[in-house]
């Protein structure tokens, strides 16, 4: 299966090489920016929307729980350097954070979560973390927030080729590659990426090491956009990602574990424009398998694998310059298998209304509506309100409410012997307020939000088994704050960057903060370029976190700060030199209890642009 979807991955790469040798006579397309994920755009404006861009994923390669960690207000728990990572957003858990590639949601179908360290930034040309509600649009577990992984293509004409090599302590070692082509009517992006490390780190003030830590993965990208005529535009979009962790050991003495993980993502597109309608018909298909092997000196391993298939439609009328709408029906169908699960499969279908009204120069208003139906559970009816007022020109305030849910995953219906086949989605009222200043050259955005979620699926133990039930009600609320700053002295450039979350996560049952979530984290960089000088600093700020439901002060994790340091030389237009320090101040932290971080290290890498 694996070298099959290798073989389909290589000829979508070859497929530009024999289409740039056709002499094709179609006019010279002025520059287009395409893009898929059209909701994210057009209907959050009522919502704060953070835009990570080239130059910040750049500095933060190559795996996404570094890219978020040290530039959004998203508290990460991570087993390690490299080791399983899962978000908290807005005080939520890692089952409510979408996670959203070109437009579709890519959440494990069995856990029902994305391991942010099983995806690599260098595949996608923009990540955008949309805070607040969004199952109206992108469905399952967007109750926190939504983080976009978006690719585009570009249909000005040119070829660029781009290769990075870095290497670094604990023998960590990158390579990308990325190219980019457009001739007449074709628009194309290619890339590989390997990451490996050895990852063997002394812990800070201790004489021990970090065991069994060493990884390795493989991502490679193919994106095509070929333009039929001027009202047709068929894209595809493909992902594969093949990795084997060797999982990080508390004690020396425990017997050592490894995890394998081959996912791999397809999507094919096809646009037409007709003066004020826009449709849009999707085909996806998604494919997760996993491996554990708990001894990695046998052959014995344990497996999950799960296959998703999406059809959807999207029409979007824009009657006039001030009004859109945008109707959207598809139909999903699951397949689930594994050491633990039969061969389960799920068919979902739904429909959504998403209307958006400018009514003058300073009031605009957005609205939506969603229902799915299902052969497994009882699908609430969700909803979402958002009014943008400009209360003057750098002011504006917006105000949203909405409700959104999460589905029970497979492993949650039908885990062999523990499965509820019986539990009903957890669903989220929410309601937030955001105060936004905009200036030349600063921006300034505080956001107030209430979350009330039910239903909860926690698993409890019932009897000598575990067994999940819908049981816990968690009131979530807290502030958001983003601001930028960037100007110019003459050759001087200099760019501001922060966030700070303030969060209360609390069970209403127990009046107790939820594990993991920090009360207060917040992120800061300094960015400055001369000439062919280019430097960055960051800064990250986590506080306490409890380890205990029963918010035991003995076994908080400590509050931390870490730095890090970042410069590169443009030797020439081609080729850049360049060198970063992590945890600058060797700070001893740890996001997961006995989970310790490494202490300071360094990487240098070399860019070659042609």
């Amino acid at each position: 299966m694996k070298q099959k979807l290798i073989l389909f991955f290589l000829f979508f790469v070859c497929v530009p090489t024999v289409l740039l040798a056709q002499n094709d006579s179609i006019q010279k397309l002025d520059e287009v920016l395409i893009t898929t994920d059209s909701q994210l755009k057009l209907f959050s404006d009522t919502q704060s929307v953070l835009q990570l861009n080239d130059s910040v994923l750049r500095v933060n390669q190559p795996l996404l729980t570094s890219l978020l960690n040290y530039n959004t207000p998203i508290y990460f728990k991570e087993n390690g350097l490299g080791m399983v990572s899962s978000p908290a957003f807005r005080g939520t858990t890692a089952q409510q954070t979408a996670v959203v590639w070109n437009g579709i949601n890519i959440n494990s179908q069995l856990n029902g979560q994305t391991d942010f360290n099983t995806i690599n930034t260098s595949s996608f040309n923009n990540v955008s973390v949309r805070s607040g509600g969004g199952s109206v649009i992108y469905g399952s577990g967007a109750i926190g927030g939504s983080i976009h992984l978006n690719n585009r293509f570009n249909y000005s004409e040119g070829f660029q080729n781009s290769l990075l090599t870095n290497y670094g302590s604990f023998n960590t070692f990158l390579l990308d590659y990325k190219a980019n082509v457009t001739v007449n009517r074709l628009s194309a992006n290619i890339g590989i990426s390997r990451n490996s490390s050895d990852n063997d780190y002394d812990f800070v003030n201790s004489d021990d090491y970090n065991h069994n830590g060493n990884y390795y993965n493989t991502s490679l990208t193919a994106n095509l956009s070929y333009r039929l005529n001027p009202k047709h535009l068929l894209n595809f979009y493909s992902y594969v990602f093949d990795g084997e962790r060797h999982l990080s050991l508390i004690l020396p003495t425990e017997t050592p574990t490894k995890y394998k993980d081959f996912n791999t993502r397809q999507l094919i597109e096809w646009q037409s424009f007709y003066n004020t309608i826009t449709t849009k018909l999707k085909l996806a298909y998604l494919s997760e398998n996993y491996k554990y092997f708990g001894n990695i000196n046998t052959d014995t391993y344990t497996f999950g694998s799960a296959e998703t298939v999406i059809a959807k439609y999207d029409v979007t009328y824009v009657p006039t310059d001030n009004v859109t709408v945008n109707g959207i029906i598809d139909y999903t169908q699951n397949n689930a298998e594994g050491s633990s699960i039969a061969n389960e499969k799920r068919h979902i279908g739904s429909s959504n209304l998403l209307f958006k009204h400018q009514l003058n120069s300073w009031f605009l208003y957005e609205m939506g509506i969603r229902q799915e139906v299902t052969n497994t559970y009882n699908s609430p009816f969700l909803y979402n309100v958002g009014l943008q007022f400009q209360v003057a020109k750098p002011y504006t305030i917006t105000v949203n409410g909405s409700k959104n849910f999460r589905i029970p995953t497979f492993n949650d219906l039908y885990w062999e012997g523990s499965g509820n086949p019986d539990l009903a989605p957890e669903t989220a009222y929410q309601a937030e307020i955001g105060n936004h200043l905009q200036f030349k050259n600063a921006n300034i955005s505080l956001t107030a939000y209430y979350n009330d979620i039910s239903d909860m699926i926690r698993w409890v133990p019932n009897g000598s088994l575990w067994r999940p039930i819908n049981t816990d009600h968690v009131m979530t609320y807290g502030l958001e704050a983003l601001a930028g700053y960037k100007h110019d002295f003459g050759e001087h450039h200099i760019s501001v960057n922060g966030t700070y979350a303030y969060t209360v996560s609390e069970n209403k049952d127990t009046k107790k903060q939820l594990i993991y979530v920090p009360y207060h984290k917040a992120t800061a960089s300094l960015g400055y370029n001369y000439k062919k000088i280019s430097a960055v600093y960051q800064w990250l700020a986590v506080g306490s976190v409890f380890t205990t439901t029963d918010n035991l002060s003995r076994y908080e994790l400590d509050a931390y700060q870490v730095s890090n340091i970042g410069i590169d030389y443009a030797i020439c237009n081609t080729l850049t030199l360049g060198g970063k320090v992590n945890n600058l101040w060797n700070v001893n932290y740890q996001s997961v209890e006995n989970r310790f971080m490494p202490g300071r290290h360094y990487s240098i890498y070399l860019n070659f642009n042609i």
